[in-house]
């Protein structure tokens, strides 16, 4: 195992579940930071900013500065920025979303959105589902920040966003365009970001069709964690494997 200069992680099942830290994961990341490595964070979940996630990560012993926390929603508002400029959007998702959306200069509208944004939202109603169909149907741009189709909590794996944009696509028949993982634009936006060598990165999931398949797809060395969604004994099944297969980050040491 050689060594890496640039370490992303993914947060959900592979540093915590939901309130839980995951120790292996944390030990980990303690030891890269007194090595001196780049630790960076690139995350499906959209419900929080990344200042938001920063605090959360501090809680659990971690230090992270917002600028190493890529969110699915910063990436989903640069995006419609970058090609369609700053529309009236209507959206459904929680503060990191609507805050990235607003500080790109898109608006937030209720009535004839240009695009439809759906992110995470744990207080999903009928009703919003219903205008975002009805939008959608009506022409307008649908955007979903990821496709996770469910993630894990202390409890258990809980519907992800995949699981209300699949909703959507059902009702209108219309297939949303995915930002995060496992399309690459996160990974995209970090490197250049911060000047990162494909060579020197490595992605951390515990999610092979999101986490693992980004890092394949963007060129760089992945780790698979058994620690959240994908099992190890299922990795067998998919034509591209990781890197590495661990059952936790303690098996980096022992190998």
């Amino acid at each position: 195992m050689r060594e890496y200069q640039a370490w992303c992680f993914d947060l959900d099942g592979t540093v915590y579940r939901g309130k839980e830290p995951i120790p292996e994961t944390v030990r980990f990341i303690r030891g890269l930071r007194e090595k001196g490595a780049g630790v960076f964070f690139v995350t499906n979940n959209s419900a929080l900013t990344p200042e938001q996630q920063s605090e959360k990560l501090e809680g659990m012993g971690i230090t992270a500065a917002p600028e190493e926390i890529m969110t699915s929603s910063v990436a989903t508002a640069e995006h419609l920025l970058k090609n369609h400029g700053a529309l009236p959007v209507s959206m459904i998702g929680e503060e990191g979303l609507r805050t990235a959306l607003e500080s790109a200069g898109h608006r937030i509208v209720r009535e004839s959105p240009d695009a439809v944004v759906v992110g995470i939202d744990r207080e999903i109603t009928y009703g919003k589902l219903a205008d975002a169909s009805l939008a959608v149907s009506a022409g307008a741009l649908f955007v979903a920040t990821n496709s996770d189709k469910a993630y894990p909590t202390e409890r258990g794996l809980v519907p992800g966003n995949g699981a209300f944009a699949g909703l959507i696509e059902l009702a209108t028949g219309v297939s949303p365009f995915y930002i995060g993982k496992p399309s690459v634009p996160m990974l995209e936006t970090l490197a250049d970001r911060h000047g990162l060598k494909k060579e020197e990165m490595i992605m951390v999931g515990d999610n092979y069709e999101t986490d693992i398949m980004a890092g394949i797809r963007f060129g760089i060395e992945t780790v698979h964690v058994d620690t959240g969604v994908t099992r190890t004994e299922d990795l067998a099944k998919f034509g591209e494997q990781p890197t590495y297969a661990l059952r936790t980050l303690d098996g980096w040491t022992e190998n």
